[in-house]
């Protein structure tokens, strides 16, 4: 069943994967939905934003999901003639986990959010490779966006803090961030239904 699911998001199966048109229509509307909550409920929006980097409970949560969806991909992934090493990563992610947890605390939810920018992003450049559509790029563009700012969201946290406060200091700011949003989801919405 894991491989399976594994095969299906990597395109590790000979049928394919994961489609491309699936994966536009799903990222575009979570894209649209979560910049268009965050534009109708600003000030609950900046609250949260605010509170985020140093909220430990977050950074549980996201590094925990981090953990699995890495124990997943690490017995999974064709390891070639590091094979035989599969359970020994699989015990030193376990181990990082675990010591993160206890001795990461400064940051931690950035950090982990971080981490799971860098996962995400696998399926969804999965998804658009070898695409003949020129219009595929849009998600690879957003994928390595989700990759640049995941680096530096593990390598530096507080420029999460640093990028909100800037953000939320005035109106106009906040509402470029969130129509941004909306607008790309909704350029990537209408070319996955037409064009993907």
């Amino acid at each position: 069943m894991f491989a399976d699911l594994y095969d299906y998001l990597y395109h590790q199966a000979p049928a394919g994967g994961i489609p491309l048109k699936g994966t536009g229509i799903v990222v575009a509307l979570a894209l649209i939905a979560t910049h268009g909550w965050a534009l109708k409920n600003t000030a609950k929006t900046q609250a949260f934003l605010k509170t985020f980097p140093r909220t430990f409970k977050w950074g549980v949560i996201l590094l925990t999901i981090d953990f699995l969806w890495s124990v997943f991909a690490l017995a999974n992934m064709d390891m070639g003639e590091f094979f035989h090493m599969r359970r020994t990563f699989i015990m030193i992610v376990a181990g990082g986990f675990v010591a993160v947890l206890i001795y990461v605390k400064e940051f931690l939810a950035v950090r982990a959010l971080g981490a799971l920018m860098l996962l995400v992003a696998g399926p969804v450049l999965t998804a658009a490779f070898l695409q003949p559509q020129t219009s595929r790029l849009l998600l690879p563009i957003l994928a390595y966006v989700w990759i640049i700012v995941g680096m530096y969201f593990i390598g530096m946290p507080f420029l999460m803090r640093d990028w909100i406060n800037w953000v939320v200091a005035k109106p106009q700011r906040w509402k470029l961030a969130t129509y941004s949003g909306i607008a790309y989801g909704v350029v990537l919405l209408v070319t996955a239904i037409l064009f993907y």
